[in-house]
């Protein structure tokens, strides 16, 4: 009868000390699982983010996304393995003011680079220059008061002589001087290479085809590259 319960109180112990073990493995699977995700997060919290802030230009007007050259900068980045996210924040048709009013919405994730691109829809629409450069300096202004260390690069822009040759003359200039003054790098083209030929624009004669768009990487990558 001993020897029984003392076979009893064995097995009972081992059937104990097998559950522990089996709810001891769970868990620790479990933290595994849990510090995996937590890793996995970390890392993707870690992306640098480059922002491109502008209108069609930017926003890739009649071509996919994916062509334009905010994307064509983003598949560089990754084929370097940079740990970047490039944010498009093109719309088009937007004008400086526009741009200004809807900016905070997209500095709720900090720009590690924030390229600004506007302004070329002001020049079109005869808008008062010092309108213009009012907005873009006001835009810069925003972006270096909620990120000190954000890196600023201005896409410089150009127009035809729609609105008189002193117009476009003067339209021209807000961009180095806006740059100066705010000490931020300028792109003093962006479409360099690109502007007036046919053979690299849609039929409306102001956005560029993917052919153009890979020219316009050409123009803006350097930049971004020296500040990566």
């Amino acid at each position: 009868m001993k020897r029984q319960k003392s076979t009893l109180a064995l097995l009972l112990l081992l059937f104990t000390s097998m559950v522990l073990f089996s709810c001891g493995g769970n868990s620790s699977e479990t933290q595994t699982a849990e510090q995996t995700e937590t890793t996995s997060e970390s890392q993707e919290e870690k992306q640098k983010v480059i922002l491109f802030f502008g209108n069609s230009l930017s926003a890739g007007y009649g071509i996919d996304p994916e062509d334009a050259f905010p994307g064509l900068v983003q598949a560089r980045l990754d084929s370097l393995g940079e740990n970047f996210k490039v944010i498009n924040g093109g719309l088009s048709g937007e004008t400086t003011a526009g741009g200004l009013s809807r900016l905070d919405w997209f500095l709720e994730e900090e720009p590690y680079i924030f390229v600004l691109e506007l302004g070329g829809n002001d020049g079109l629409r005869g808008i008062q220059l010092s309108e213009t450069k009012k907005n873009l300096l006001a835009i810069i202004d925003k972006v270096s008061a909620k990120y000190p260390n954000t890196k600023i690069i201005l896409a410089g822009m150009q127009i035809p002589p729609n609105m008189g040759q002193e117009y476009t003359d003067e339209f021209m200039k807000i961009y180095p001087a806006v740059a100066a003054e705010k000490q931020v790098t300028l792109i003093p083209f962006l479409l360099e290479g690109v502007a007036g030929n046919p053979e690299l624009n849609l039929p409306d004669g102001i956005h560029p085809t993917e052919e153009g768009h890979q020219i316009v990487f050409g123009t803006v990558w350097p930049f971004i590259e020296e500040n990566i």
